[in-house]
């Protein structure tokens, strides 16, 4: 008879205690990482550079009209500049590649294409992570990005989505003229600050070589304080293992901005995002930011990487010669990466329906690339967007 008893009173503990867990509510907010392959505006540019103002002031590097650029009067640079040299003087800085993507240019850029990649990737933004989070993305980090102009005409897309976003931004010493910058939901995420990191690296000739810098933001995400950190790292060209000393570098920028953060802020929730150009299990990323796969081995001096389990499962966010890397990534900090009484990880996945794929042709079964060389398919991107949703207890 006690037994039974015991049996009865257990069985009402368990189902109280699964109607408590049943009345428990969440919140969800989804943030975004998309390389968006050369989005750029529809006017040949240049940079004028006033070195009188620090370089974390955005109007430090201003993107205008070439042609209004050069008649300045400013001595005019395409090699070798440092922030140093810069100090005390007003230069303009030349972009490479800005000439293809000009109405007479070879890409023959105008603005029938340009806005309806805006509309294609404004699509994107609507759909990526709204099944989970049940809103449009809070969070929305970019790379290959020209200037601020795209940023704003990227904000005016979103209001056809019932979206009212803000960018962070600052134009980087790239030579291609192309940076990082971030979208923020003002619904969701109240900016705070926004702070720039260089790469420095030293090119095989003992010269100045530029990439992008990363973008650190900083904001309340529904009340939190949250960093997020986006990031364009130097490509593979001239091959993976010549060209990794550039990805360390850059990883090793990236990982003293995260561990300065909280060494500021003990316990600080940050997620560093970006086109890595190496994949969860590169020495860039195992190495250089101290990673590891699962959350349940995540300690106070590592960092936890998301994507490993996703790669190992056969995902990609590019391909290349028929083989998927997995380049586009999120990376957290150990106090995002555990529940606890704020927003914490749920999940991270590579985004990619039908109409992002390839169907037929030389690309079939890769990302909708917007170019095949020069030609324009009237794609998306020759990246994958992720995304990772976040969840926290509503109390």
């Amino acid at each position: 008879m006690r037994k039974i008893i015991d049996y009865v009173f257990i069985s009402l503990i368990l189902i109280i205690s699964c109607n408590l867990q049943a009345q428990k509510q969440y919140k969800a907010a989804s943030v975004v990482f998309y390389n968006v392959e050369n989005l750029y505006d529809t006017i040949k540019s240049a940079d004028i550079i006033n070195g009188n103002l620090p370089p974390d002031n955005p109007k430090y590097q201003v993107s205008v009209p070439e042609d209004s650029a050069l008649a300045s009067g400013l001595d005019v640079y395409r090699g070798e500049l440092t922030f140093a040299k810069l100090k005390g003087k007003q230069v303009v800085r030349q972009h490479i590649l800005t000439d293809e993507f000009y109405y007479k240019g070879t890409k023959v850029w105008n603005s029938k294409k340009y806005n309806e990649k805006l509309t294609n990737l404004s699509k994107v933004f609507s759909e990526i992570g709204v099944q989970e989070a049940h809103s449009l993305p809070a969070i929305i980090g970019l790379a290959e990005i020209e200037n601020e102009h795209v940023l704003k005409d990227l904000c005016t897309a979103m209001k056809n989505h019932g979206g009212d976003y803000g960018f962070a931004h600052f134009n980087s010493f790239d030579a291609r003229g192309v940076d990082v910058g971030l979208l923020y939901n003002k619904q969701r995420f109240a900016f705070i600050s926004q702070k720039r990191f260089q790469v420095d690296l030293t090119g095989d000739t003992g010269l100045r070589e530029y990439t992008r810098d990363i973008l650190m933001v900083e904001g309340l995400l529904d009340g939190e304080r949250m960093f997020f950190l986006v990031n364009h790292w130097p490509s593979r060209r001239g091959g993976e293992q010549r060209s990794l000393p550039r990805r360390m570098a850059a990883a090793k920028v990236l990982k003293f901005a995260m561990d300065s953060i909280q060494k500021a802020v003990p316990n600080a929730k940050i997620l560093a995002m970006g086109d890595f150009n190496d994949d969860p299990n590169s020495p860039s990323i195992k190495k250089g930011l101290n990673t590891v796969s699962k959350k349940e081995n995540v300690k106070a001096n590592n960092y936890f990487s998301p994507a490993e389990e996703l790669f190992k499962k056969g995902m990609g966010t590019l391909a290349y010669q028929d083989s998927f890397n997995f380049f586009d990534q999120n990376i957290l900090s150990p106090a995002l990466a555990k529940p606890n009484d704020g927003y914490f990880f749920l999940k991270m996945n590579v985004y990619s329906p039908t109409y992002l794929v390839s169907q037929y042709g030389q690309w079939k079964g890769y990302p909708f690339r917007s170019f095949s060389g020069d030609n324009y398919t009237g794609g998306y991107s020759d990246h994958y967007p992720v995304y990772t949703i976040l969840l926290k207890e509503i109390k």
